[in-house]
């Protein structure tokens, strides 16, 4: 008798998105399509000043 295959990490993960995705589009949902190089993170912290050396009265605050 054949054993049989073992469930590896990523087959379970596979198989658990592929779950989950198929509840979410029973369920009424929509995927909605982004194109490629959009990503949904947001810059909220703003530009960084770093300012190395000693402080002089150029760039004292």
């Amino acid at each position: 008798m054949a054993a049989k295959p073992k469930k590896t990490a990523a087959t379970e993960t596979h198989q658990s998105i592929e779950e989950q995705t198929a509840a979410f589009l029973k369920a009424g949902g929509k995927i909605e399509q982004i194109d490629r190089g959009i990503t949904g993170q947001q810059n909220i912290a703003g530009p960084r000043h770093i300012v190395l050396g000693k402080p002089s009265s150029d760039n004292a605050r």
